[in-house]
């Protein structure tokens, strides 16, 4: 081989952990459907009751709102920002298409949530050039095709990686070499450092401990007395240790749904119908991703905000309505008798394996695959015509009693947890369901 004919030394070929993340993803969605928004505040979310900002456009966040905000909060902030509904399936749209450039540079895709992900690039070095340039590739590839912006981070590790992304926000690309890691870690404050909080800021800064250099500074032996186990963990990121990799194969760990009442409850009625939409907007979920569950998950929070979760095993693997509301009831009437009303009650659908396609009947009870076939019937319906309105009997409200119009909100692992007014009956968008009344046995009465 010629001297002229010796691959190129790549710049920073040790920086091929890319992070990279969307701008206001919500509200950039958003605004393709509202280009005359642009430039203006916008704030993505349900403006009535107990709702939080789920997304902010940039402009929004000059007034200091912020995502999981209290729209009440973020509302007196900034008046003259304008409210949009959120439209979950959009998101998901979009969120397809940009994991699919992803893809197209890389097979070693780490999703982390719908507008998230971490990207080990080292093997298309050759192809694309140096990280950098794949970077800046990829996000004028968003750009063209897709009307939005992402921001990247490079780095040697995956933590270097996402501190980049965050400071390059928005719309741009922070590269921090391997061997100037260190030295950029310890310009941070300690919350910079995975796992430091606000209480644990406090614990710190009781010994004098504010940035990442202090952290690197300290005795290990001192941080495990102050932080435990978490000790060691922060003091190796305060040097930039960080081992892990790009993990391909994330299966999903759970799939729910869960809502925050606009006035505290304590009917039990009330509860277990909530539960029943929730059950299916959790089992579309779960066939619509090919996904069976193992387990069902309660999840109730009361008027004083404190929360606990209750879970059991299922005996055979599921995808219907019937029986992840029939074990979620089960498990809210083990409760007993509640301490107070409840604020928030979800519904998770979780130990989940493949297999939702409906060739494996579950239990040899005629009733179970009645339910399992009348769903999936439910499923082509709404597919083919979208809105239809088609709901459970169980969620019709009785003639006289009073419509809320709160919104929903799709509770989703990857997203941050906000809590949005629930509506007490189902309206057309929430649950793909159908007016048919329940098999004779009456059942026991779901993030920038």
């Amino acid at each position: 081989m010629s001297k002229d004919e010796r691959p190129t030394a790549v710049e920073h070929a040790e920086c091929h952990i890319l992070h990279i993340d969307m701008d206001a993803f919500f509200v950039s969605v958003e605004l393709l459907d509202h280009p005359h928004l642009r430039g203006v505040p916008v704030i993505v979310g349900s403006p009535s009751g107990r709702s939080v900002v789920l997304s902010a456009s940039y402009e929004a966040r000059r007034f200091g709102v912020r995502s999981a905000m209290p729209m009440s909060v973020a509302m007196r902030q900034c008046p003259t920002a304008v409210i949009l509904p959120p439209h979950q399936r959009r998101y998901a749209e979009v969120s397809a298409r940009v994991m699919g450039i992803f893809r197209s540079v890389t097979p070693d895709v780490e999703q982390l949530s719908v507008d998230e992900a971490f990207l080990d690039v080292a093997g298309s070095m050759r192809r694309l050039g140096g990280p950098r340039e794949i970077g800046e590739q990829v996000r004028a590839e968003i750009s063209s095709t897709l009307g939005i912006t992402a921001s990247v981070g490079a780095a040697s590790t995956k933590f270097v990686a996402k501190i980049a992304s965050t400071r390059a926000k928005p719309d741009g690309l922070l590269l921090i070499p391997g061997d100037q890691t260190v030295a950029y870690l310890h310009t941070l404050p300690v919350s910079a450092l995975w796992g430091v909080g606000a209480k644990t800021q406090e614990v710190l800064a009781r010994i004098g401990i504010r940035t990442v250099e202090d952290v690197a500074r300290t005795p290990l032996s001192t941080l495990r007395s102050l932080l435990g186990a978490s000790g060691e963990h922060v003091h190796h990121l305060a040097w930039g240790r960080d081992p892990r990799r790009v993990v391909v194969s994330r299966p999903e760990k759970s799939i729910g749904a869960e809502e925050t009442f606009s006035s505290d409850v304590d009917d039990t009625d009330v509860l277990r119908r909530e539960l029943l939409r929730l059950a299916h907007r959790t089992a579309t979920r779960l066939r619509s991703s090919g996904y069976r569950a193992g387990g069902v998950a309660l999840k109730l929070r009361y008027a004083d905000f404190s929360t606990l979760t209750r879970s059991r095993k299922l005996d055979e693997p599921v995808d219907s309505a019937h029986a992840l509301y029939s074990a979620a009831t089960a498990l809210l009437a083990a409760l007993g008798d509640r301490p107070m009303a409840v604020r928030l009650i979800g519904l998770r659908a979780e130990s989940l394996e493949p297999g939702g396609d409906g060739s494996t009947q579950l239990t040899i009870d005629r009733r179970d695959d009645n339910w399992r076939i009348a769903e999936r019937a439910l499923d082509d319906v709404n597919r083919k015509f979208g809105e239809a309105g088609v709901v459970p009997a169980g969620l019709l409200i009785p003639r006289g009693r009073v419509k809320s119009t709160d919104g929903p909100r799709d509770g989703q692992d990857e997203q941050p947890e906000g809590e949005q007014p629930a509506r007490l009956r189902a309206g057309k968008r929430d649950v793909p369901g159908a007016r048919l009344r329940p098999p004779a046995v009456e059942p026991r009465k779901p993030r920038d």
